[in-house]
């Protein structure tokens, strides 16, 4: 870890190009090419965001920075990942965090947690395109084998031969998710298809489980994943794991929260957390919630990094149109440095907004101080009431095992 794996584990990369480091390469090598590659987005907020780690965890104004500050930076973070206390100290004490919800997107269904303060996500992205074991042995997204449900099955001396069987495994790993200490569920096939999920009748779903994708239509892949998506969200209730989907900003098309109003309506029982506030349309994302207060909730997650405009207009908006218990916050980050960053940049967001309406007679000053904080913290402890007994800021330290 450098300098460059910092930027290139972020959000950068996305909208703008990093120069690579070449194997055997020096700092000084990469760093003649690469202090250009931001020049062109200083005023984008996937550069912006990480500015905060490097000048409160590394007193480092990057915006500013000389070729010997850099160096030097490159060879600070080096030294400090060669001790995992600052992992520990980074997030659980200048980034403030007690609990981490972490999709574990590497290993799905390996349902284990690495740190004393993860909570176990169920991601149940790979359960959809379980028609055929084929899904998971070819080269995809799908194919490590802790994504693959057949596998699991098979871990278990199950058989899978029927729908009714797959349906059933699916029970058990929900089951078996619970047991372990899952949370909720997770989903990001907004990066794969549409959010439009029909309600596919059973016998439908049958006609097309223990086929291969090329004796197959696309219509027919469709209809096993719509069925199946709206089984998980069914088990979701069952099992009261409430339910984050990732929405917007994926593949553009398709990915609109409002493709999952029918879905929402007809299963009031399921808790459904709509991810980035359904960036772009944040808009869309608090009407769906205003209309379906009682079960769906905002996780603005990832949305200051995105846009920190936006993001702010999003808090002006829904404080406006939904229940301030209703709204949750989220970091979205691949290392420490990107989790403190995307923390602080929320907070900052929150506060400004709070502020905002606070001096324009919108709000008391009280008031708003209990928002930020039920924003922050209250209200996913009020979703998920089971991490209480997980708080261990006021309790004792955490320290590395």
């Amino acid at each position: 870890m450098n300098l460059f794996g910092l930027w290139k584990g972020s959000y950068f990369i996305r909208t703008n190009p990093l120069t690579p480091w070449q194997p055997g390469g020096s700092f000084s090598e990469w760093w003649v090419r690469a202090k250009t590659d931001f020049e062109n987005a200083r005023g984008a907020s996937f550069y912006r965001y990480m500015l905060p780690a490097f000048l409160d965890l590394y007193g480092i104004d990057f915006d500013q920075v000389n070729d010997a500050q850099a160096r030097d930076l490159d060879r600070r973070i080096f030294e400090k990942y060669r001790d995992q206390n600052w992992l520990y100290q980074v997030i659980t004490e200048r980034a403030n965090i007690e609990l981490m919800f972490n999709d574990p997107y590497w290993a799905r269904l390996d349902l284990q947690t690495y740190y004393p303060f993860g909570v176990l996500v169920f991601n149940v992205t790979t359960l959809v395109r379980g028609f055929h074991p084929t899904e998971f042995s070819s080269p995809s997204d799908f194919s490590k084998p802790f994504d693959d449900p057949f596998r699991f099955a098979e871990d278990r001396g199950l058989t899978v031969n029927s729908l009714d069987d797959y349906l059933n495994l699916i029970d058990r790993m929900f089951r078996e998710a619970k047991e372990k200490g899952a949370v909720c569920l997770k989903s990001t096939l907004a990066y794969q298809r549409t959010l439009d999920f029909e309600q596919v009748p059973k016998e439908r779903a049958a006609l097309v489980f223990g086929r291969g994708r090329k004796g197959l239509t696309l219509g027919e892949v469709k209809s096993f994943e719509d069925f199946i998506m709206w089984r998980l969200v069914e088990l979701s209730g069952k099992y009261k794991l409430p339910f984050q989907i990732h929405t917007g900003d994926a593949r553009i098309q398709g990915s609109s929260p409002m493709h999952l109003v029918d879905l929402i309506a007809a299963n009031p029982r399921t808790q459904f957390i709509l991810f980035h506030g359904g960036f772009p349309w944040i808009g869309e994302t608090g009407a769906i919630v205003m209309k379906h207060t009682s079960h769906v909730w905002i996780d603005s997650v990832w949305l200051p990094t995105l846009s920190y405009t936006m993001a702010k207009r999003a808090f002006h908006e829904w404080l406006e149109v939904v229940p301030s218990n209703r709204i949750m916050w989220g970091a979205d980050g691949q290392n420490i440095e990107g989790v403190y960053a995307a923390a602080e940049f929320t907070r900052r967001c929150l506060a400004e907004v709070l502020a905002e309406k606070v001096d324009s007679g919108n709000l008391l000053e009280k008031h708003a101080l209990r928002i930020g904080k039920q924003i922050l913290r209250g209200n996913a402890l009020e979703l998920f009431p089971q991490l209480e007994g997980r708080l261990w800021k006021h309790k004792r330290k955490l320290t590395p095992p």
